[in-house]
């Protein structure tokens, strides 16, 4: 898909910095570079050049990369300078670039432009940004798994086999003349399940794929002086969190991100829950029910030198979102008598631990990983998003709802319809299927120099 017009932006972060690089696309590059920098380089090749003004006098210096179309990036003419990394050059930089008739790139163009040119799919092109934000290394492997194009393979191959499953269908309806009854053969029905069973094969990666991106956020709630902020620091690694016997000592939320083997963790330290007696830890305790809504999990932490029996819990279950799942987090251990060691059948599973000498702590993070579905996959993990796991569900249920009209109707045509349906689902992940508005969303969450 052929661009009429020349971008430009900066390929590295705002400030100051060794080194700072321009990058063009577009069909102008050639010109506005030979003008820029007096001479093209050759393709592909490093050369020391000065960036010149419109007198000829050099803004800067340093190396220039020129990759013509198609062989770049984004299937156009790239010209990549790396000159000094002071904002005021960088800007005058670009200012000349500007003035020889150039435009500033909008957010993730430049992708967006290998996407449109068929150098990468959509689900690569989201992998770039994944690998740039990625939180962990597990997660930026992930991310490159993606980008190599695995996940994209993954999702063509579950889609080939619908695609196999419709032919036969669809032949079966051209043929209805044939002796043989193609709906009910036993084959069908089984090439109907293979799919099945593929589909559940992707869609754990991909779940996989999510929560390495995307993480598990945890709230740590419970009665002042409960341990919540010790808590923090010990899963944190270091003093986060301020920690006092004064009650009240914690009024706002706390954030940290940490990871537990490679997923993610967004911990929420908040105000104890208790009779507020002033409008500051009023404002604090509604700021704690405020995050517990949008949590994936609370951690309610409770005294067990104090309260064995874990009778906090039950007096504030009430304040607690009906629909966030709690792990009852028996804290102090090494000061208490006759706590609770292991998850109970009944009510919300029980950890026991000591913020303040550590024990417990590995089996808590390792309840936190089975709680969010976290595990190793063999062979690795891609990087997914929930618009990824949103298509497939999609697809899935064209899929089971196919494989209803074939058991209870023989309806062929209604079975094909909906194979169709999940086809395009399938094509919506990698973009052979999309809309301006999905290729908006996705592209305007990238830096604006990617």
């Amino acid at each position: 898909m052929a661009q009429m017009d020349t971008i430009v932006a900066a390929a590295t972060p705002p400030g100051r910095g060794g080194i700072g690089i321009v990058r063009l696309s577009g069909p102008r590059a050639p010109e506005i570079g030979a003008i820029l920098i007096g001479a093209l380089p050759q393709p592909r090749s490093a050369t020391f050049v000065r960036f010149l003004d419109s007198e000829q006098e050099p803004i800067d210096a340093g190396l220039a990369l020129y990759f013509p179309a198609p062989h770049s990036y984004t299937g156009e003419h790239v010209l990549e300078l790396q000159g000094h990394g002071g904002p005021v050059v960088m800007e005058a930089l670009i200012a000349r670039i500007l003035e020889l008739g150039a435009r500033r790139a909008l957010p993730g163009e430049f992708t967006q432009r290998a996407f449109l040119n068929d150098k990468l799919d959509l689900a690569q092109a989201e992998a770039i940004g994944d690998l740039v934000e990625a939180g962990s290394r597990e997660a930026a492997r992930a991310a490159m798994r993606s980008l190599q194009g695995e996940f994209s393979a993954m999702v063509k191959g579950l889609t080939d086999a619908v695609i196999d499953l419709r032919t036969y269908v669809e032949a079966a309806i051209d043929f209805p003349e044939e002796e043989i009854d193609f709906l009910a053969d036993h084959a069908l029905a089984e090439r109907l399940q293979a799919v099945r069973d593929h589909f559940e094969v992707v869609e754990q990666s991909a779940r996989q794929g999510q929560l390495l991106r995307e993480g598990m956020t945890v709230v740590i709630a419970g009665r002042p002086n409960s341990g919540k902020s010790s808590l923090l620091n010990r899963l944190a690694g270091y003093d986060a969190a301020i920690v006092t016997p004064i009650a009240g000592t914690t009024r706002d939320v706390l954030r940290e991100h940490i990871d537990i083997e490679g997923m993610p963790l967004h911990v929420l330290d908040t105000a104890g829950l208790h009779a507020a007696t002033d409008m500051v830890e009023e404002e604090g305790i509604r700021r704690a029910q405020a995050e517990m809504l949008r949590a994936d999990r609370v951690l309610f932490v409770i005294d067990a030198s104090l309260d064995s029996t874990g009778r906090a819990y039950i007096e504030e279950r009430q304040r607690l979102p009906e629909h966030v799942p709690v792990t009852l987090v028996f804290n102090k251990c090494d000061l208490a008598i006759g706590v609770p060691v292991a998850d109970t059948a009944a009510g919300p599973p029980r950890v026991t631990i000591s913020a303040a000498t550590g024990q417990g702590i590995d089996t808590l993070r390792s309840h936190l990983k089975s709680c969010m579905g976290y595990r190793a996959l063999d062979g690795g993990t891609v990087s997914a998003r929930a618009r990824h796991l949103e298509a497939l569900k999609r697809a899935r249920d064209h899929v089971e709802e196919a494989a209803r009209q074939l058991t209870d109707r023989r309806a062929g045509e209604l079975v094909a319809e909906e194979l169709r349906a999940a086809q395009q689902d399938l094509g919506e992940i990698t973009g052979e299927f999309t809309t301006e508005d999905l290729l908006g969303r996705i592209f305007g969450s990238f830096c604006v120099g990617k």
